[in-house]
């Protein structure tokens, strides 16, 4: 999120290229540019409705699991980045491209915001079932995906390389803060484990015992 912050108030109200995004835009415009029918494709997939899509089968598929936790860290991380984006960031920094707010994209926030709520369901799992190499190689998946609308949007030149940068690290913060923010409340709605090394109450013997005076025993 300090990222965010950070680039924020370099480009505050301001409405071209700074010298990083002329660096990576031209390049990224230059080699694939050509390519607009794969961009548009990909671009479409960060879409609010894709994006939703998604996160509604992940969130049946958490409950189908009864991983409650997880359901609802996409109910609230994925809708909470989007938002951050688009009703208080971009009207807050207010830089223009194409006469259009354009930081952060809000596309790479949704996809980011889906891919880190991704990578923390396949790896960090209560009980996992399968191997630690096929969930790591599932979020990196995801990941890659996020990283692929990115690229799009520079190529087309619907946003700046520092509109995307940005839109990532909102996506992922919001995300990770959400996720601690989950486990901390659960954590202080577990019960106190009892203290180590404290002696259980034993019951008193029952008076004929005590006396001794069962059948048979010497007074």
């Amino acid at each position: 999120m300090a990222v965010a912050i950070l680039l924020g108030a370099l480009f505050w109200h301001q409405a071209h290229a700074g010298w990083l995004d002329r660096a990576v835009d031209t390049r990224l415009e230059a080699s694939l540019g050509g390519h607009r029918v794969i961009l548009n494709l990909l671009v479409g997939l960060g879409d609010p409705l894709p994006v939703t899509v998604i996160v509604v089968v992940l969130l049946l598929a958490c409950a189908a699991a009864r991983r409650w936790r997880g359901a609802l860290l996409l109910a609230v991380a994925v809708p909470s980045a989007a938002a951050l984006t688009e009703l208080a960031l971009k009207p807050l920094v207010g830089r223009l491209l194409g006469g259009g707010l354009s930081f952060p994209s809000g596309h790479a926030t949704g996809m980011f915001a889906l891919a880190a709520a991704i990578g923390v369901l396949l790896l960090g799992p209560p009980r996992p079932r399968r191997p630690a190499v096929l969930r790591v190689v599932l979020g990196l998946c995801a990941y890659a995906a996020a990283g692929a609308v990115a690229v799009a949007l520079v190529s087309l030149h619907l946003h700046y390389f520092t509109d995307t940068v940005a839109g990532a690290a909102v996506g992922t913060a919001v995300v990770l803060a959400t996720a601690f923010l989950l486990d901390w409340l659960c954590a202080r709605r577990e019960p106190a484990p009892a203290p180590p090394g404290r002696l259980t109450s034993v019951p008193e013997p029952a008076p004929h015992q005590a006396r001794g005076g069962g059948r048979g025993q010497l007074p």
